[in-house]
This record gives C-alpha cells, structure tokens and sequence, in this order.
C-alpha cells in the first residue's frame, strides 16, 4: 500500500482522543508531506540532525516531537523549536532542557522516559527517579520547561501479557503523579503494541513502520 493508504488504515484504529504521533525517522522530506497533506501535523523524529534537516524542507505548522535518546550537548540545537522533547531520561538532561528553554524565553514541554522494558537496550528513569524529578519540578526547579506526562517502551516480545504488564506499570505512575499535577500525555504504543497501549491507558501513541514502510536508508 502507499503511505497515504498506511496512514488512512492506521488513523482509522486510532480513537479520537489518542494522539497519533508518526515517526518520520529514516524517510524523506517527501514522504512526510504526502502523510502532512491527509491532515497529520504530529511528527517524531529520533536524531537531532536529522530532524534539524527536515525543519527547512516542511511546513511551519508541523509540531516535531524529538522520541529518541538525546544527547545534552544537542539540546540547543532544537530548543527553539521543538514542541515537546519525550525521551527526558535523567535529571541532568532535563536541566539542560530548562537552560536552553530559557534563552529563548518559551516552555518546553518534556515527557519524562521511564524505563519499563526488561530489555538493557531500553533507556529511560527508573519509577523512583521519576517521583523524585516530578516532585522537584512541582517545586518550581524546572521553571522554563512543563512536564506535560510519561513516555515509555515496552520489551519487543510477542509476549502480549508481558507487554501489557509493562505497560500497565506506567499508567499506574501516571496516575499517581496526575494526584499531584494532572498530566496531560501518556505516550506509549508503537507499530506493533499501540493497539494494546490504547486497552491499557495510553492516549499518545508512536507509529512509524505502519504509515511509511520500512526505513530506507
């Protein structure tokens, strides 16, 4: 099928308040905008220099999510523009986040990354760490960002009662945290799992495969 048709299939599963995010990473300016023209203006990429070359090529209104591991040395370079940052998986990038944020005199929205995946591979904060970064920024720490909800990855496993496990794991931090300050995003779910993400709480999911094929390069 074509990207158009992808795209129409999947927005089709996706209820209406569940965010769909599609993940441009890997394909091309042009790819992008076919998926633009049939109304999305959500967009992830993983890498900063790859998401900073695309910037000129799209329309303005396009709000790019950075989903990836980030690097604190390449904040600045997408701090301008970014529209929300999911992968915040430690306190000394979130401060970065906060600095940048700052000079450019706007708020940042972050997702903070929590680790649920029994997969070393996966990154992100562990449930403690997590309490304690959301209970510092109900503080005022963070004041040039919002932490707007949680992002997480569960195991690539055809394990569906493992991945619903993990999932379930983040969605019961999201409501503890939201007794606090009511979060906004929970933001799990990719290609292969969203549809168990959605069963489970999320009302954000991540979709790359199913709308633009397998990368090309």
């Amino acid at each position: 099928m074509s990207v158009k048709e992808n795209y129409t299939n999947v927005s089709s599963q996706i209820p209406a308040n569940v965010e769909l995010v599609a993940v441009s990473k890997f394909h091309p300016a042009e790819k992008i905008q076919e998926v633009y023209d049939c109304g999305q203006r959500v967009f992830g990429e993983n890498k900063v220099q790859e998401l900073v070359s695309k910037i000129p090529l799209l329309p303005k209104d396009i709000q790019w999510h950075l989903i990836g591991h980030l690097q604190t040395n390449k904040v600045k370079y997408i701090a301008e523009f970014v529209d929300t940052i999911q992968s915040v998986d430690s306190e000394k990038l979130l401060i970065e986040i906060n600095r940048q944020s700052e000079k450019y005199n706007r708020k940042i929205k972050v997702l903070l990354q929590v680790k649920i995946a029994e997969e070393d591979t996966k990154y992100g904060l562990e449930i403690h760490e997590a309490k304690d970064i959301f209970s510092q920024y109900l503080e005022g720490k963070y004041p040039h960002i919002e932490i707007t909800g949680l992002m997480g990855m569960a195991t690539f496993t055809d394990q569906k009662t493992q991945v619903k496990s993990e999932f379930m794991i983040l969605k019961s931090l999201f409501d503890e945290l939201s007794q606090f300050k009511k979060l906004e995003k929970l933001s799990m779910g990719m290609s292969d799992d969203f549809k168990i993400a959605i069963e489970c709480g999320a009302n954000s999911v991540r979709i790359g495969s199913a709308i633009f094929g397998n990368r090309i390069y």
